[in-house]
């Protein structure tokens, strides 16, 4: 199988600069405004941006250098299979968040709700949209059992030794 190679098409700045104390999901009470720098060459695809609320962000884990096929997520105590979870270390350590557009200035989004570390490439933009992105009745395995410490938890070190 081919390579596949992705440019980033921006950088987000948080005010997260150490993974460890970060929130660990969007909804964390710990998440934070943040922005997100769109490289200028491709400016011209935030036409029409504006009218969403929301925004789905996919971005590279940039200081990801390992992974393993079992982990011990944040909201758990068992080792879980890693695709079973959203830890940080994957074979394509691609992440993906929520955040909620407060207004955009020029190529800089200004944003809310945002886990991620400063720096991060920021690699697509999707806008959210409930009826596409939101299925009735959806299972959650083993989260439905923390969803009460989700909005508590903070990350600690464990993907980043």
């Amino acid at each position: 199988m081919e390579s596949i190679i992705l440019k980033p098409i921006g950088v987000i700045h948080t005010p997260f600069t150490d993974p460890t104390s970060m929130p660990i999901q969007p909804v964390s009470e710990n998440s934070a405004k943040g922005s997100v720098e769109v490289f200028l060459e491709f400016a011209a695809g935030l036409k029409d941006l504006e009218g969403f609320s929301h925004l789905l962000l996919l971005y590279h884990f940039h200081r990801s250098r390992h992974y393993s096929l079992s982990v011990t997520p944040f909201l758990d105590t068992v080792p879980r299979g890693l695709f079973a979870t959203r830890a940080p270390n994957r074979p394509n350590p691609i992440g993906i968040s929520l955040v909620r557009l407060v207004r955009i200035e020029g190529s800089l989004l200004h944003v809310e709700n945002i886990d991620i570390i400063d720096g991060t490439p920021l690699l697509d933009i999707k806008p959210h949209v409930p009826d596409f992105d939101c299925a009735p009745g959806a299972r959650i395995g083993w989260v439905e059992k923390a969803t009460a410490e989700m909005r508590r938890k903070v990350a600690d070190d464990r993907f980043h030794r």
